[in-house]
């Protein structure tokens, strides 16, 4: 941007995965491990970020149009990315707001329970449990017992007829141990149980099979592995659940909204498919160019092909920590390929974070495993470097 009156610059163009590194915004010395709290911003998306800012300072320049054209393009997008169909995508804040829609809309047996598995993340946890008060529906919370490898063995054990919806990710948000969600989805289809997938931590990075899955809804936030902005999350509904309540009363979801000389003729009637779920403020109008350049460049990139690319990086991680001795939580068949929980030692806990900074490294901690969460931004380099720090403190 050239000045606060001035033209636009252009957007960056979009990166082949050759060059991915380029397109992030993140500086050589820092070794970036922690996309799975919060992405690093792609060049291209910062200067999205930009035009939105100046196309809001500059409101005579704002058109009616400008209300409903762009949100529909990133309603495209999405669908692309996630492999589903844009009419069941609505554009809500936050995953807590998206399943607050689907507790909302699911309609549960008396008497059925929910089943969830341990240490998910809270947003799921607390929109079950308040679906849940004053109604005799409980949450079955599953955790992986002796002698079970994996989520799936685990969640299967626990499905049965009295499980009247199952709320699970296609991998565990602490440290990226797979969950296969096929299986789920078949097993859950035999009970009657609906099926909701919080895919935050996979959306632009694995795949989902929605031929085989066939869920009932998916959530997932856009600031973590799509690479977009904070404030902008996705929900998709299948086709049975698009005629229910929205969580708010707005004008913007409502049949005939772009006709803007008429908002005073009310109406009950929404626009088609999921968009009578979109959050009233779903123009977003600073937000919605980056959350479009980042998908943008990941349906450029392909989901399967940063899938792999990652794979890579994470086996190279696995190998050299597992020369000091730290094996990832979960075997690499049974791991996501852009994730690694590895179990860190009581006596190091406390100063692996401290060391990994004091060497440019960012990583979290996550339940008892220190998560890694690279993207394409991270070189051979970076990975030696994670593992001299971590080696430091053992």
């Amino acid at each position: 941007m050239s000045d606060e009156t001035g033209p636009i610059d252009p957007l960056p163009p979009l990166v082949s995965l050759a060059n991915a590194r380029t397109a992030f915004a993140v500086p050589p010395d820092v070794a970036y491990f922690n996309t799975a709290s919060l992405s690093p911003m792609l060049h291209r998306a910062v200067a999205a970020g930009h035009a939105g800012l100046q196309s809001r300072a500059t409101p005579w320049n704002f058109h009616e149009r400008d209300w409903f054209d762009a949100v529909e393009v990133l309603r495209g997008l999405f669908a692309e990315v996630a492999g589903v169909d844009a009419e069941g995508v609505a554009l809500v804040p936050a995953t807590s707001y998206g399943l607050g829609v689907v507790a909302r809309n699911l309609p549960l047996a008396p008497g059925t329970d929910i089943l969830v598995l341990a240490e998910e993340y809270p947003s799921g946890i607390y929109t079950w449990r308040a679906r849940s008060v004053g109604t005799d529906i409980r949450l079955v919370t599953v955790a992986r017992e002796p002698g079970q490898t994996s989520w799936t063995e685990a969640v299967l054990a626990a499905l049965d007829e009295r499980i009247g919806l199952v709320s699970v990710p296609n991998l565990h948000w602490t440290d990226g141990a797979l969950v296969d969600l096929v299986a789920v989805a078949r097993r859950a289809r035999e009970v009657g149980a609906f099926l909701v997938v919080d895919a935050s931590q996979s959306l632009g990075v694995l795949p989902l099979d929605m031929a085989e899955v066939q869920p009932d809804a998916i959530v997932s936030v856009g600031y973590k592995w799509l690479l977009g902005p904070f404030g902008r999350a996705y929900l998709w509904v299948a086709e049975a659940h698009r005629a229910g309540r929205p969580l708010e009363q707005n004008w913007i979801t409502r049949a005939g909204a772009d006709d803007l000389s008429a908002l005073v003729d009310y109406t009950d009637e929404f626009q088609p498919g999921a968009r009578r779920y979109d959050q009233g403020a779903r123009t977003l109008i600073e937000l919605t160019p980056i959350a479009i350049a980042a998908l943008e460049q990941i349906r450029a990139w392909g989901v399967a092909q940063i899938g792999g690319a990652l794979a890579v990086v994470t086996a190279d991680l696995a190998g050299g920590l597992g020369r000091l001795g730290l094996e990832p939580s979960a075997p690499p068949d049974r791991r996501a390929p852009h994730i690694l929980g590895i179990p860190v030692p009581d006596a190091a806990r406390p100063r692996v974070l401290p060391a990994l900074e004091q060497a440019g490294c960012y990583a979290a901690l996550r339940g008892s495993s220190l998560r890694i969460a690279p993207h394409l931004h991270i070189t051979p380099t970076h990975v030696e470097r994670l593992v001299s720090a971590v080696g430091s403190v053992l």
